[in-house]
């Protein structure tokens, strides 16, 4: 009898450094802190992105951020958001920098790189993101792009050195869920560097099916800190996003224009043997 051993979900791997985890979440939206606290560990969330202007502003819901999670066990992911041109992104991108060093991370050059020129829609602006993306890898940043799911874009970006790409499924916060699926598999299909799946996921069937497509990751924010129960959804969503992963390893079956049964079609009961 052949001896079957079960998938295991190997480590996502970015910039150099391995997590286990493969749902990074935000710590933007919540409630309370301590809500926040509770919902990233039930996620088991690894690297958890931090607004790096809404920091430095004491924005409500931001002000003391920087001690209310424990970062010696969690990686920060410092983003532009709020960035309307490339300019500002790279400021923040420094500043966040900065803010990783003063909490411990002294080695931690990572930026979500968002260049957002509206409020109405929140799409990314890709030619202010390519801007700052070649500015920052010149400056030995490891660059996490959220983008548009267009092809030719991510393809620039990663030839640019980009230490992923992170295409939208949907407009931020919108919970309209993978709006873009054909698009992201076409990156997912080509990318030589890890694609996460940022923005618009609502449930966690749709953080699955992202997986299940082959998205080496998942971002989610608004889905869980705006829950009735972030706690319970961010670890709805942990589970979905591991079992999404196992199933595009175990490798799903080819879909069929008919039926095919699952018992054998051989020897029913009622039949005559060949030859009588």
């Amino acid at each position: 009898m052949t001896t079957t051993h079960p998938v295991q979900i190997e480590p996502l791997c970015i910039g150099g450094r391995t997590f286990r985890s493969r749902l990074m979440t935000g710590s933007g939206k919540y409630r309370d802190f301590d809500q926040m606290r509770r919902a990233i560990a039930a996620s088991g969330s690894e690297i958890i992105t931090v607004a790096v202007r809404r920091v430095q502003l004491g924005q409500p819901g931001h002000a003391g951020l920087g001690e209310a999670l424990d970062w010696s066990k969690l990686w920060m992911l410092p983003n532009t958001a709020g960035c309307t041109n490339a300019e500002e992104a790279v400021r923040a991108a420094r500043m966040g920098r900065e803010l990783a060093k003063v909490l411990g991370q002294e080695d931690n050059n990572w930026v979500k790189l968002e260049v957002i020129p509206e409020t109405r829609y929140l799409l990314p602006d890709p030619i202010g993101t390519c801007e700052a993306a070649e500015v920052l890898i010149k400056e030995g940043f490891t660059v996490l792009p959220y983008i548009n799911a267009d092809f030719h874009l991510a393809r620039r970006l990663w030839e640019m050195g980009c230490a992923t790409v992170m295409p939208l499924g949907s407009p931020i916060g919108s919970g309209q869920g993978l709006q873009n699926a054909a698009a992201i598999q076409l990156i997912i299909n080509e990318s030589p560097v890890p694609v996460v799946v940022d923005a618009g996921i609502r449930l966690p069937s749709e953080a699955c099916r992202a997986m299940e497509m082959g998205a080496d990751a998942l971002l989610i924010n608004t889905a869980i800190a705006q829950a009735d129960n972030p706690e319970q959804m961010g670890r709805a969503m942990g589970k979905a996003t591991e079992a999404g992963r196992l199933a595009y390893l175990a490798g799903a079956i080819p879909i069929k224009r008919y039926a095919s049964p699952s018992s054998p079609t051989t020897g029913l009961v009622g039949s005559q043997p060949t030859g009588t």
